[in-house]
């Protein structure tokens, strides 16, 4: 027989008060059934509506936040929202931007790409050459988001996510054209050779870059930790909700 939870039950653990339950319940937004004078919840039926919210496979109930942090940075995402979230971020501040793990490795897709990045994006080496540059900002240690060159020329940043004591990826942002854009013929030759391009395709995209200005930047920097921060929070939230999820799981079992 599947077990009825109580008002108290979904209270503990939806973390809302009795009278949101009620609410959602008149709304039709819980799946609940009237027994006597008293809102009764199936089990089973919590579950799958639950599982409808995170849209995510249930982790062990032994789990904690710090072991969760040893996945996979992809596995700890709910990538089509965060991949929304990212794409209006990047046309908010004018900037490229991506989310990868440690390695570099993009998770996401990349938002709002420049003309440049897009052309020299056509070559089979021209992902990994990013990648390398991404891995960079990795390991450079530093306190606060701050542009650095890229193998492009152009400038990138991070923000580091961080999920329990752990650092798991960063968010990345790039295209941005440095002072001195753009670069000379002989820098722009050895571009070239690096990505295994023509000059002529470089040349042909050097104006399709960013050019925030200095007040702009600062505040690309400030935004970009605050990307960060938000995935990481998305992270820690979807852990708890797939907690509670197992916790209804095993209360049905």
């Amino acid at each position: 027989m599947t077990a009825m939870l109580t008002a108290k039950d979904m209270q503990d653990l939806l973390q809302v008060d009795r009278s949101t339950i009620y609410r959602m319940v008149e709304a039709g937004r819980l799946p609940a059934i009237k027994v006597g004078k008293q809102w009764r919840f199936p089990g089973d039926q919590v579950d799958r509506w639950l599982q409808s919210q995170i849209g995510a496979p249930v982790p062990p109930a032994q789990t904690a936040p710090s072991q969760a942090a040893e996945s996979d940075l992809g596995e700890l995402l709910p990538l089509a929202c965060v991949q929304l979230i990212q794409d209006t971020f990047a046309e908010t501040i004018g900037v490229m931007l991506v989310i990868t793990d440690l390695a570099g490795q993009p998770i996401t897709d990349i938002s709002n790409p420049c003309g440049l990045f897009k052309a020299i994006n056509q070559t089979p080496s021209a992902l990994q050459k990013c990648i390398e540059s991404w891995h960079n900002l990795a390991v450079t240690i530093d306190l606060e988001p701050k542009f650095r060159p890229s193998h492009l020329g152009l400038l990138c940043a991070r923000g580091l996510i961080r999920v329990g004591s752990e650092l798991k990826g960063m968010v990345v942002a790039g295209g941005i054209a440095p002072e001195d854009w753009p670069p000379a013929p002989a820098a722009l030759k050895t571009i070239a050779r690096e990505f295994d391009v023509q000059p002529e395709i470089l040349v042909g995209h050097l104006t399709q870059v960013f050019h925030p200005g200095e007040a702009e930047k600062v505040k690309i920097l400030s935004v970009l930790q605050r990307i960060a921060n938000i995935v990481a929070h998305i992270i820690n939230e979807r852990h708890v909700l797939m907690g509670k999820l197992d916790a209804i799981a095993r209360l049905t079992r």
